[in-house]
């Protein structure tokens, strides 16, 4: 835990675990030993809200050049002005959230950071700073160039089985994610929250044999970041979604 940190008795079980936790445990990719791999970090806040413990997370805007339209943790690139060690992490992590959600960093307080885990396609190193929200603030869109909508997600509704499925790329990855309402969380952020709830006591058994194709939308907003035509991306979509598509299974309630 990070000194003086006072956390309330809920999160102690996730506290102690992050404590020395393996990186391993929570990913197969780690930052490879290289300079141009730049450093960030994202902020894993949790509240006590109606539903008991909830967790913030951010639709990133559809007309960014990486992970557009993907559910997130508030985040970023790690500044020169935020410093190093684990006190820029932290820095850098609050700093990111104000401007993406506009909360008050006064409010939050940081209890753990997990170690440094690696985003091939951006080359990010991201620490996950994990906090206790403990007297919440308003958050909204502040930037809708970065951010398309905020939300704070029940602990409850992302460990039901029924909201938990495996994700099918059709580059053929298979991991983690969660559908609750509209939203599909897959890739990075689900692959933490996955761990999170793990760690933190609320992991509930799932059945991972529900395959879930990655929606059109999100497939079709990969392939424009990486600069295709718009006829390239249809077809593309439409070749590759298909053959990510278990043979007789018909995905329900996804756009």
């Amino acid at each position: 835990m990070l000194a003086g940190a006072e956390i309330p008795d809920w999160l102690d079980p996730l506290a102690k675990a992050s404590a020395d936790v393996d990186p391993n445990v929570l990913s197969r990719f780690l930052p490879p030993d290289d300079p141009s791999v730049r450093n960030s970090a994202v902020l894993i806040l949790l509240a006590e809200g109606n539903h008991g413990p909830e967790v913030l997370l951010t639709e990133r805007a559809w007309t960014l050049r990486k992970h557009a339209g993907q559910m997130a943790f508030p985040g970023g690139g790690v500044d020169p002005e935020d410093g190093t060690g684990a006190a820029g992490l932290v820095r850098t992590a609050l700093r990111e959230a104000e401007e993406e959600t506009g909360l008050d960093p006064r409010g939050v307080v940081p209890f753990a950071i997990w170690p440094a885990l690696w985003v091939p396609v951006s080359n990010f190193g991201v620490s996950p700073v994990l906090a206790w929200w403990r007297e919440p603030s308003p958050v909204a869109v502040v930037d809708p160039a970065e951010v398309a909508s905020v939300h704070e997600v029940p602990i409850s509704a992302l460990a039901d089985p029924a909201n938990r499925i495996t994700c099918r790329h059709p580059s053929g990855f298979t991991g983690p994610a969660f559908t609750i309402g509209h939203l599909y969380i897959w890739g990075f952020t689900a692959g933490l929250l996955d761990k999170l709830l793990v760690l933190g006591g609320w992991y509930r058994d799932w059945d991972p044999s529900v395959v879930v194709p990655l929606p059109d939308r999100l497939v079709e907003a990969a392939w424009r970041s990486e600069g295709r035509r718009p006829e390239d991306v249809r077809r593309l979509t439409a070749i590759e979604h298909d053959l990510g598509r278990s043979e007789g299974h018909e995905p329900e309630g996804v756009e």
